[in-house]
Parts: C-alpha cells; sequence; structure tokens
C-alpha cells in the first residue's frame, strides 16, 4: 500500500526503512522523501515508525515488513 502518494513510497519502504535506523520523521524526509510535499502522509508514516519500534520482533525483517 502507498503510504505517500507524492513521492510513490510505499508501506514496505518505510518498514524497510524503520528497519534499517531510520526512526524519526526528519530521517525518513532524508531519505524517501515521506511529508515533503502535501504532508498528508505524515501521520501514517509517523505511525508506522512507531508500530516498529514498539514491535517485539523488530530484528525479523520478515515479521516486520509483513
Amino acid at each position: 500500500m502507498y503510504v505517500c502518494v507524492c513521492q510513490a513510497v510505499t508501506e514496505r519502504q518505510v518498514r524497510q526503512a524503520v528497519e534499517d535506523g531510520m526512526h524519526s520523521m526528519r530521517a525518513l524526509r532524508e531519505h524517501l522523501g515521506v511529508a515533503s510535499e502535501c504532508g498528508k502522509c505524515a501521520s501514517s508514516a509517523h505511525g508506522i515508525i512507531k508500530e516498529c519500534r514498539g514491535c517485539a520482533n523488530c530484528e525479523d525483517a520478515e515479521v516486520c515488513l509483513g
């Protein structure tokens, strides 16, 4: 599913970025361009960050990238 339509960023890409250590909206914006145009995706992207960081299985990319 697309999280950011403006930059064509998918949920999987956001989850992978968090897995790779990007734990802030600033890092996602710099790396993927999330929330750099209209900003409507910011709440969804932030929710994914929180979800993935709180996931007990974040060491397992397959679970987090589900």
